[in-house]
Formats: structure tokens, C-alpha cells, sequence
């Protein structure tokens, strides 16, 4: 994989962010789109040979596309100034997100606002066997790694169904049940990149499998 040809497309983009310049420049978005895709195909094998639950993703299903949703964020540019795309992608679970992108890079796994019926099913495994979640957050790699849950929106008191006195409630509070990390982007050209990714995967598994047992049985 050139990351060096994806970066300096990406930064162009940005420059030119309208469809004209994208229409004129088709074919190049073409080969660079190819051939993440073609990276990304290379690590869904690798991610499927250290996990024996892996759900087969060929980068064409794992990518994302690159036009930003206009219809939900009217204010946002035309083109997002990265490429991502999901591995391990379930349908209807959390997948393993990698973005590569001229600001930032990133890592993410877990669930982003799910759905009434799968946070319920978050919560009340968490009900059921909180303190596996806690032993999986509060593992010292683990939080070097993530640094924890992903913050976002939480409620202010307990959830249906649930006390305010409940062992676990600062974890039933959230509606949100992701992690990230960010990294440099110039990580994406050292020869060991790819080993950096699968040893991220490895660290995310144990949470990623949590949160999909969860929402599955």
C-alpha cells in the first residue's frame, strides 16, 4: 500500500473539496481507492488468522465511502479528508474501524449509540457479569491502549429497569460503548504499521467480543 499517494490525494481534496475537481480527477481516486482496498483485504486475512471468530470482510464490504451524508450534516464538505473502513463486520455488531486520514489517524471498535433493543441487551449483560466489562476495561494495557470508554452522551440517573445503587451503574449510564485511539499519521509509513494494527485488534478483542455476545444471544 502507497499511503504516501492516499495522503497527498487527501490533501488535495481538501484544497479542492467540490465535485468538479473530483470528477477531473476520477481515475487517480480510482487507483488510490483500489488500492487500500487491496491492503485491506491483506489484513482481513491476517485478522482472520489470530481469531477464530472472525467475520470474513473483503475490503470492498469493510470501506467506506468517501462522500460526508450531506442529507445529515448539510455543513460539513462535500468529501471527508480520509479513508476508512470497518474489519470483522458483523452485521448488526461492532466492528473493527480503522481510519487513515491527513489530520488524524485512528483505531475504534464497539458500539456507537445502539439501537433501544441492543442497548438494553448491553445493559443487562452488564447486569448479568458487570465485572467481566470492568476487569476488560480496567486491564493496564488496555487502558494505556484507550485510555477507557469513549465519552459521550450518558444519563443522569439509572436506566429503566435499574437502581441508582447498582454495582455497575457508571457503566449502565452510558449510551455509548466504544473505544479509540488516535495515532500520528506519520505511524501509517513505519515497516511494522501492520503489526502495530493486528497487535490494536488483539488488545480491542476481548471488549469487541463482550459487547457482540451481548447483542447477539
Amino acid at each position: 500500500m502507497n499511503f504516501k499517494n492516499q495522503i497527498d490525494f487527501l490533501r488535495e481534496l481538501q484544497k479542492n473539496n467540490n465535485k468538479e475537481w473530483m470528477d477531473a480527477n476520477r481515475k487517480r481516486y480510482k487507483e488510490i481507492r483500489d488500492d487500500f482496498i487491496a491492503w485491506l483485504d491483506r489484513m482481513n486475512v491476517q485478522l482472520a488468522e489470530i481469531d477464530d471468530g472472525y467475520y470474513d470482510t473483503p475490503g470492498k464490504k469493510g470501506i467506506n465511502r468517501i462522500n460526508n451524508n450531506l442529507m445529515f450534516h448539510p455543513n460539513k464538505p462535500i468529501y471527508k479528508d480520509h479513508f476508512g473502513a470497518g474489519l470483522d463486520k458483523r452485521p448488526n455488531t461492532g466492528d473493527f474501524y480503522i481510519e487513515i486520514g491527513i489530520e488524524r489517524c485512528m483505531y475504534a471498535g464497539g458500539l456507537w449509540r445502539p439501537d433501544p433493543r441492543r442497548l438494553r441487551s448491553i445493559r443487562e449483560a452488564i447486569d448479568y457479569n458487570g465485572e467481566e466489562l470492568e476487569k476488560i476495561l480496567n486491564k493496564k494495557s488496555f487502558q494505556r491502549t484507550f485510555g477507557g470508554l469513549w465519552e459521550d452522551v450518558k444519563l443522569s440517573n439509572a436506566p429503566k429497569g435499574f437502581s441508582n445503587d447498582h454495582p455497575y451503574i457508571h457503566l449502565l449510564r452510558n449510551k455509548t460503548f466504544a473505544v479509540a485511539k488516535e495515532f500520528p499519521t506519520e505511524e501509517i509509513f513505519a515497516m511494522d504499521f501492520e503489526q502495530k494494527v493486528i497487535s490494536v485488534y488483539q488488545e480491542m478483542l476481548p471488549f469487541r467480543r463482550y459487547l457482540n455476545e451481548a447483542v447477539t444471544v
